[in-house]
């Protein structure tokens, strides 16, 4: 590619307008914060969230994007199936996925896993320790043997997800609990992230290393060049 990675945030923007103490970490907003990360690092961003129309979620918009980079934790369900259609057939297409903290449990991300996505947590303070165990992936690029993330929300084991096609990262966290907070797939030609630190009232999205793995995500679950597939019926290629 040899244009910026384009990348649209999508936040469903409740929390900040809800309680004050998210609004004081994030006067922004969390995609606005996500959105300077993206910016910094060289990335072009435009930034979308529920209320909006279609919410925010446009032709316009995801005919733009190379990549969507999802939050949302109160408002799952207020996302309309139809948008959700769009985005799950713009993955397949090619577009690039990345769902953060509580976007285990969007329409979007739950579809194309296939599963409950469900897991266990817990909001007490819990130090974070995010292990780095792709050292070799990109999406680890530039990052230590781990990333002291600080105090967070736990979130724990089982994860029901597939089996990732690449695990790049493992938290760790004081209550004993391990989680696989950093997984790659690949569904249809699009390239999907998950990653998991991130709730709303703690400064997380501030923290170099975790912008630092935005902006090597992004860059990551970008489309490729390969070719497309091609469906239905065919003739052969081979004589006869």
């Amino acid at each position: 590619m040899n244009r910026a990675v384009r990348v649209l945030v999508w936040n469903e923007h409740r929390h900040e307008q809800k309680n004050p103490k998210v609004a004081g970490i994030y006067p922004e907003g969390i995609h606005g914060e996500i959105a300077s990360a993206l910016r910094e690092g060289g990335l072009e961003v435009r930034t979308a969230t529920l209320d909006e129309p279609d919410h925010g979620l446009t032709q316009d918009n995801l005919d733009w994007a190379d990549v969507i980079m999802w939050w949302g934790h109160l408002a799952h369900g207020e996302v309309a199936d139809e948008a959700v259609s769009r985005v799950v057939e713009r993955v397949l297409g090619g577009t690039g996925f990345v769902a953060l903290h509580s976007a285990h449990f969007s329409k979007p991300f739950k579809r194309l896993m296939g599963t409950s996505c469900d897991l266990k947590w817990r909001e007490g303070d819990d130090h974070e320790r995010i292990w780095v165990v792709a050292p070799a992936h990109p999406i680890a690029e530039g990052l230590g043997e781990t990333i002291e993330v600080g105090p967070e929300e736990m979130y724990g084991e089982f994860f029901d997800v597939p089996p990732p096609d690449e695990l790049v990262f493992v938290s760790w966290f004081t209550g004993g609990e391990v989680f696989r907070s950093g997984a790659a797939y690949t569904r249809g030609r699009g390239r999907i992230f998950y990653f998991r630190p991130g709730h709303e009232t703690y400064p997380t999205y501030r923290h170099p290393d975790v912008r630092r793995v935005l902006v090597n995500a992004a860059r990551w679950a970008a489309p490729t060049d390969g070719p497309k597939p091609v469906f239905g019926n065919a003739k052969p290629l081979e004589g006869r």
